[in-house]
């Protein structure tokens, strides 16, 4: 059985960057840190997440996926987001999984995650998957563009313990699902449950702005978009942006 540890912290500059400073000490098949604020949240790049202090979820997972080939680390960011949504179903209807980091509630931003693999000659070392979820912040102040949280869905609080608890179980039963068939516990539902797929939206790569399908994304983890010319287009993270037109939904 999968050994764990859970550490709270009131405050901290980011509870990724702490378990990975921290990761050669922890001796727990997983470890996660939740802090009530994060004065240096990490996003994809560049991108910090905004969060009020108290109001959300900020938390960080680390395992040892010494199983998992390093060409298909993506599997680990599959299995991730499926056991958030799969939380998340249990509150609210319409959860999607937005390629490459970004749970979905239909047209707005409710969690966003962040996956760092370290790799040796062995293969996949450490992986710290970090999420910050949208629990019970009613005003969001930045200029994001489409933030949502489960208060502003549900009209009232969600316990936040309880919602944590859910999904570090979800995690941990994912991953044995990732040991036991990748293709049918991981693979075949994430691309179910993949914002957008099969429908025509537009996208903006290098060239422009263009309509696509979005048919799914391969085993390196990279999106795969059909064009009106019939071209299968393939994207790696940063390479192409998801064009919105829609309002938000609530």
């Amino acid at each position: 059985m999968m050994t764990r540890k859970l550490i709270q912290l009131d405050t901290i500059g980011s509870t990724n960057v702490y378990l990975s400073e921290h990761a050669s000490v922890f001796q727990e098949d997983m470890v996660v840190v939740v802090a009530d604020y994060q004065t240096c949240g990490k996003g994809q790049g560049q991108h910090s997440w905004e969060s009020e202090s108290g109001k959300n979820l900020l938390f960080s997972i680390l395992i040892h996926p010494h199983h998992i080939p390093i060409h298909r680390q993506f599997l680990l960011s599959m299995a991730g987001a499926l056991s958030i949504k799969r939380v998340l179903d249990g509150y609210v209807d319409d959860i999607s999984l937005k390629w490459p980091n970004d749970i979905y509630w239909r047209d707005s931003k409710l969690c966003g995650t962040l996956i760092e693999n370290t790799v040796d000659s062995q293969g996949i070392k450490n992986s710290i998957f970090g999420i910050g979820l949208n629990v019970n912040q009613a005003v969001f102040l930045s200029d994001a563009p489409n933030p949502i949280s489960l208060f502003q869905i549900l009209k009232h609080e969600v316990n936040r313990e309880k919602l944590l608890e859910r999904l570090i179980d979800s995690f941990a039963r994912q991953l044995d699902l990732l040991s036991v068939d990748p293709q049918k516990y991981v693979v075949k539902p994430y691309h179910e449950a993949l914002y957008r797929k099969g429908e025509a939206h537009l996208y903006q790569d290098s060239n422009g702005i263009f309509m696509a399908i979005l048919e799914g994304v391969n085993e390196q983890g990279q999106l795969l978009l059909r064009d009106e010319q019939g071209h299968l287009r393939t994207y790696s993270f940063k390479e192409v942006t998801f064009i919105h037109t829609k309002k938000k939904n609530y």
